[in-house]
């Protein structure tokens, strides 16, 4: 009896399904937006606004880089000083479903010590941190436009934004919704309301006088207020 021979089993290599590269204007969810980002090289960087992505132009030194480093060393020594505050710098934050970005700089509280965002178990930060720090080239970046709007609408209650090209410090503040503009008081300070004792020293920034700037800030460090800060941060815990 003849008996028919199975066929031989062959195995087709399966083709990786290709996943395309984020571009400047996509319209993605954050999901795609993340599963994408996820393939790209290190140093590339994009955000996710409004559902659009934006991928930022390389960053020049003395329209940036300097500024940039002179915030987070700011924000850096006062969170130092300020047990269950956390600097970031560059770090991904997932303020909704259509916004993923990487401020320049952020400061916030803990969520063990009472603050409003917190730490996800793939460790981003997850809502919106008290205080938003972006260095612009000017009043044109959609850092005062797009980017603004949206950390109003979630709720980051300080947002500073440093206009390297107009030499401008503008710092806002939300209340009831709005974004108020603060002013520096008669000696030429910035104080935030959010983080007592963090004190900038506005003409001295934008100099760069960092002497100046950080002898402001220890000035804030050491004043009533940001003790009591510190305390009621402890109790909260």
């Amino acid at each position: 009896m003849l008996t028919r021979q199975a066929a031989p089993v062959t195995h087709v290599a399966q083709t990786p399904l290709h996943i395309p590269h984020l571009e400047n204007g996509d319209h993605l969810t954050r999901g795609e937006f993340e599963r994408r980002y996820s393939q790209t090289a290190e140093k590339f960087k994009a955000e996710l606004i409004e559902g659009v992505v934006y991928v930022p132009s390389p960053a020049r030194v003395k329209a940036h880089a300097n500024p940039h480093s002179t915030i987070i060393g700011l924000l850096f020594n006062y969170a130092v000083a300020t047990p269950g505050t956390q600097v970031g710098d560059n770090g991904t934050v997932r303020l909704d479903a259509d916004n993923e970005v990487q401020p320049d700089a952020f400061l916030r509280i803990e969520e063990k010590y009472g603050g409003q965002s917190r730490l996800s178990a793939d460790d981003y930060i997850e809502g919106a941190p008290e205080l938003i720090v972006e260095i612009a080239a000017s009043s044109a970046s959609y850092d005062l436009y797009e980017k603004f709007n949206v950390y109003r609408r979630v709720g980051v209650r300080e947002y500073i934004v440093w206009r390297t090209e107009d030499k401008a410090l503008d710092w806002f503040r939300l209340q009831e919704g709005k974004y108020e503009r603060v002013l520096p008081d008669a000696a030429g300070i910035l104080r935030s309301a959010i983080f007592p004792g963090l004190n900038l020293a506005a003409q001295a920034v934008l100099e760069d006088r960092l002497s100046d700037v950080l002898a402001e800030l220890q000035k804030g460090i050491g004043s009533p207020e940001h003790q009591q800060f510190a305390e009621k941060l402890a109790k909260g815990k």
